[in-house]
């Protein structure tokens, strides 16, 4: 999505014309410069706000709302009205934003159900980890998908991994134990809260696979994909909701006609939808290898805020987990961004070889 009058995105270069070469181009990184911050901000604000929004919803004592495949299906509905309401809105003024046409085709609906399976799994596990290990722990509950990456692309691609990506996936692993058996010395592991964490990681890698299977029946646009796969979504939700009694929890809920609650359930949505649009804007901004890292550090702002927030104090090894994981995390992407500029560059090599031989032949 595009929001081409966005304040962000229309930034203009004020006072920078003609004159001085060097202040034009000062001026002009000057301006990236801010514009890059305040994308980051974005991408950090809505994520870690989201995630907290979502622990008051899942597991708020003042809530006392035990019905986490509702809060998921309930957000999954907010997308796709939204995805649909942008859609019509490009129709209306097309100058002012851009979103592509969408409308219900049950063939493409069948194409993407195998992705939407996996979809369904993600945010549910999510939810769900979120849910019985807490914020704090969430990032290393959840921090597997990284190895679950390697595993499944040697498995169903066939694609080997150096050794430096393998030794970041062992720190991530030792931070992973770590974290679990300092959670268990200070008598906050959930089990259940882990089990969910890996189910998630490994849906998660699932999913960034069968994304890419499934992206060219969409025209390879995200916003389709994204509409396509969330009404799925309410539809497959609705048998899990009367299998797992979470309708009977709602009707007894006392709080299901305050208008602050469904004010807050439409929040979570709005945040869930937005935060793929900000993940967007900051890979265009930055770089896929720069936001990895600005997610990485957004993690460990996210710990940080969380611990503080529910006034816990943690040990000195459950820090060290929690930077074992981080730093397994940043490394596998670094080394990633520096094996893939190596292929790029030997990929140019060749093709500027190739072009010599063809001008000498």
């Amino acid at each position: 999505m595009n929001f081409k009058h966005s304040s962000i995105l229309r930034m203009a270069l004020m006072g920078v014309g003609e004159g001085d070469p060097e202040k034009v181009s000062r001026e002009s990184f000057m301006v990236r410069a801010v514009k890059i911050a305040l994308v980051v901000m974005l991408y950090w604000f809505i994520s870690i706000t989201m995630v907290f929004l979502n622990k008051y919803l899942l597991d708020s004592p003042s809530l006392k709302l035990d019905a986490p495949l509702f809060v998921t299906f309930y957000q999954c509905v907010v997308t796709v009205v939204l995805c649909k309401s942008l859609s019509l809105l490009t129709h209306v003024i097309p100058s002012h934003t851009e979103f592509p046409s969408l409308r219900f085709d049950l063939k493409v609906l069948r194409t993407v159900l195998p992705l939407s399976v996996v979809f369904i799994g993600m945010i549910t596990f999510n939810n769900l980890c979120l849910k019985y290990l807490g914020v704090a722990f969430y990032t290393v509950g959840r921090c597997l998908s990284t190895v679950f990456n390697v595993l499944l692309s040697y498995i169903m691609l066939k694609q080997t991994t150096s050794m430096y990506a393998l030794m970041s996936c062992g720190i991530i692993l030792g931070g992973f134990w770590l974290g679990i058996d300092q959670e268990g010395a200070e008598g906050t592991l959930s089990w259940a809260g882990i089990f969910f964490g890996v189910l998630a990681s490994l849906c998660v890698s699932l999913n960034a696979i069968y994304t890419k299977k499934v992206l060219p029946s969409v025209d390879g646009s995200i916003w389709r994909l994204t509409f396509y796969n969330n009404v799925n979504a309410c539809f497959l939700f609705i048998p899990l909701l009367l299998i797992c009694g979470e309708v009977g929890t709602l009707l007894t809920f006392d709080k299901l006609s305050a208008f602050s609650f469904w004010g807050m359930m439409t929040l979570g949505g709005i945040f869930g939808f937005a935060i793929g649009y900000v993940t967007g804007l900051q890979i265009q901004f930055t770089s896929p290898l720069t936001h990895n890292i600005s997610g990485t550090a957004k993690a460990c702002a996210q710990t940080v805020l969380a611990v503080m927030y529910y006034h816990q104090i943690k040990s000195f090894l459950w820090w060290t987990s929690n930077i074992m994981v981080l730093g397994g995390s940043f490394s596998y992407t670094w080394v990633k961004g520096l094996e893939m500029k190596k292929i790029q560059g030997q990929t140019n090599q060749s093709q500027s070889s190739g072009e010599k031989n063809s001008v000498g032949v």
